[in-house]
C-alpha cells in the first residue's frame, strides 16, 4: 500500500509515521525547503525563533510516535516541564502565576476573590468530566457518519456543550479577571471564548493532567527528532516542491502532481494542508462536490488571524516568565471586533513567549529571545497588512514597553513579523486564518471537515481543520483517527 502525505506539520509527520508503522510505503511532500509547517523555525543572527506552537501538552502523543518503532523518545528530543505555565497580567498590573500547584492556584484565586475558590474547584471537576468524554474517549474516534454524532449527542448535551466556554466558566466563577483567565483556552486553538463550545473547556483539565512542557532547543527540535526517525524508518521526504494537483479518476484518488510536473501515483493521499485549500486549489475546483458538501464548506466560519512579532534584545528581561498572557482593558468587545466586525482595535491582548528564560541556547549570550502573538481579524477583513503591519508592530512595542519591559525600543537588536498574509500565502490557509475553522459546536466532530473525505475515495485529512481540531494534541490525535479508517 502506498501513502502520500502532503504537508509536514505535526499532523502530517504523525500521519506519515503511523502509516509507515502499518507497513505502507510513505512519501511526505513539503513545499518549503524545511519541515514543520506552522512549526517551522526561523534563525536570525544567533536568535532561534519557533514559528508556531510553543505550549506542549499531552507529551505522550509525541512520545508514542517514537515508541511505535521501539525507539526511546529521549534519544531524539528533550521535553522539560515548566513550573509556571502562564503568567497572566491584567490592566491594573496585577499578576497571576498559573501552574499545576493546586494549593498555590487556590491561594491566588482567594487573593482575587474569596467566594470563587469553591467555584474554581467545581469548575476543575467539571472540566475533568468533559476531558474524560471529549478527549480520552472521542479525540481519535472517526466522526464520518451522522449516527456516530447522534450517539454522542445525549452525553455532549449533559456536559453542556451548547454553552460557550466563557458561559460555562461564568456559571462557576463570579470575578471578571478570573473568568477571563479560565476561559482563555479557546484562543490557543483559534476560537472565541464567547462562541466556542464548552467541550473545549477540556483544555483546562488537559494541562492539569500532564502539565505544560517546553522542547529544549525549541519546538523545532521535535520536528528535527521526527525527521531523523522518518529517515531511519525509510519514509521518503521531498522538500521544496509543492503539490499543485491531486489526481483522481472520477472520485477515486490516483496520485499527485508536483510543481515540476512530476506525477507520483498512490491510492491514499493524506493532507495536512488546510481542507478548503485542498478542495479549492488541488481538486478540479469543486466540480465533484455535492450540493450538500458545497453548502457545508461555504457556511464554515474561520478562526482569527495572527500577527506575530519576533524580536531579540541585547538586555535580558529576567522578570518575564516563559509564557505571559497580557489582557487588554476590554475583552468581549475586543474579541467581537476580531471575530465578527473584522476590524483592528488598539486595546489589544497578547501572548508573549520568552524561550530564553528556560533555554539559553535560543539567543546569543547575554541576549534574550521573544515572540509576541496578537489575535487579529483574518483576511476576510480586507486589512492591508503592507500598511498596517508596521503600525501594529509599533503598537505592540509601545504596549510591552508600558506594561512589562522598560526601555524595550532601545534594546531590540533583531526583529521581523508575520501577518495573516503569511498564513494565507505561505501556509495556504483560507482567509489567512491562524487555526483553520473556528471550534464552535456547529463546527465540531461530525460538523468539521471529515478525516476521511466526504467526496473522494482515498483522500484523508489531518491537522487543524479536521476532527478533533487545532493545537498540538488535536492534530496529533487527528493522525490517530487514520489508524482506524485506513
Amino acid at each position: 500500500m502506498n501513502s502520500i502525505v502532503i504537508g509536514s506539520g505535526f499532523g502530517g509527520i504523525a500521519a506519515a509515521l503511523r502509516m509507515k508503522a502499518k507497513g505502507h510505503n510513505v512519501t511526505l511532500i513539503e513545499k518549503h525547503p524545511d519541515l514543520g509547517g506552522r512549526a517551522r523555525v526561523f534563525k536570525k543572527n544567533g536568535f532561534i525563533y519557533d514559528g508556531g506552537p510553543t505550549v506542549i501538552t499531552a507529551p505522550y502523543l509525541i512520545n508514542e510516535l517514537f515508541e511505535l518503532f521501539k525507539k526511546n523518545p529521549k534519544d531524539y528530543i528533550k521535553l522539560s516541564p515548566l513550573k509556571i505555565w502562564y503568567q497572566f497580567v491584567f490592566e491594573d498590573k496585577t499578576k497571576f502565576n498559573y501552574s499545576g500547584d493546586e494549593n498555590e492556584m487556590k491561594r491566588q484565586v482567594e487573593k482575587i476573590s474569596k467566594e470563587d475558590v469553591e467555584g474554581y474547584e467545581k469548575l476543575v471537576n467539571f472540566t475533568k468530566k468533559i476531558f474524560d468524554k471529549g478527549f480520552t474517549e472521542l479525540a481519535d474516534v472517526p466522526f464520518d457518519k451522522p449516527f456516530v454524532m447522534m450517539q454522542q449527542l445525549p452525553a455532549l448535551l449533559k456536559l453542556k456543550s451548547y454553552k460557550s466556554v466563557y458561559s460555562l466558566v461564568s456559571s462557576y466563577i463570579k470575578n471578571e479577571k478570573l473568568r477571563r483567565m479560565f476561559s482563555m483556552h479557546p484562543l490557543l486553538v483559534g476560537g472565541n471564548p464567547f462562541t466556542t463550545t464548552s467541550i473545549y473547556g477540556l483544555i483546562l483539565y488537559l494541562e492539569k493532567k500532564w502539565g505544560i512542557h517546553y522542547s529544549m532547543g525549541g519546538t523545532g527540535n521535535i520536528i528535527k527528532g521526527f525527521e531523523k526517525l522518518m529517515d531511519e524508518e525509510g519514509i521518503k521526504v521531498i522538500k521544496g516542491h509543492e503539490v499543485t494537483k491531486i489526481i483522481s479518476d472520477k472520485k477515486k484518488i490516483t496520485g499527485v502532481q508536483l510543481n515540476n510536473q512530476t506525477i507520483i501515483n498512490s491510492n491514499n493521499v493524506i493532507c495536512n494542508a488546510d481542507p478548503p485549500a485542498v478542495y479549492e486549489k488541488m481538486l478540479n475546483g469543486n466540480k465533484n462536490n455535492s450540493f450538500l458538501f458545497k453548502w457545508k464548506k461555504n457556511r464554515m466560519e474561520y478562526s482569527m488571524g495572527l500577527f506575530v512579532y519576533y524580536f531579540g534584545t541585547k538586555k535580558k528581561y529576567e522578570n518575564i516568565e516563559h509564557h505571559t498572557i497580557k489582557f487588554g482593558n476590554k475583552y468581549k468587545e475586543h474579541l467581537n471586533d476580531i471575530f465578527n466586525k473584522k476590524k483592528l482595535n488598539d486595546d489589544i491582548s497578547y501572548y508573549l513567549h520568552r524561550p530564553s528564560s528556560t533555554d539559553k541556547s535560543m539567543a546569543p549570550e547575554g541576549n534574550d529571545c521573544f515572540y509576541v502573538l496578537v489575535p487579529v481579524p483574518n483576511n476576510q477583513s480586507n486589512i492591508d497588512w503592507s500598511l498596517e503591519g508596521e503600525k501594529m508592530k509599533n503598537l505592540v512595542i509601545d504596549k510591552m514597553q508600558k506594561d512589562l519591559m522598560p526601555n524595550l525600543k532601545e534594546n531590540i537588536v533583531e526583529d521581523f513579523y508575520l501577518t495573516p498574509d503569511y498564513f494565507e500565502k505561505d501556509l495556504n490557509t483560507k482567509h489567512g486564518s491562524g487555526f483553520s475553522i473556528q471550534p464552535k459546536f456547529s463546527q465540531s466532530a461530525y460538523f468539521r471537515f471529515h478525516n476521511k473525505s466526504e467526496v473522494y475515495d482515498g483522500l484523508y485529512f489531518v491537522g487543524a481543520g479536521t476532527h478533533p481540531g487545532a493545537g498540538v494534541p488535536g492534530v496529533l490525535s487527528s493522525a490517530k483517527v487514520l489508524d482506524k479508517i485506513i
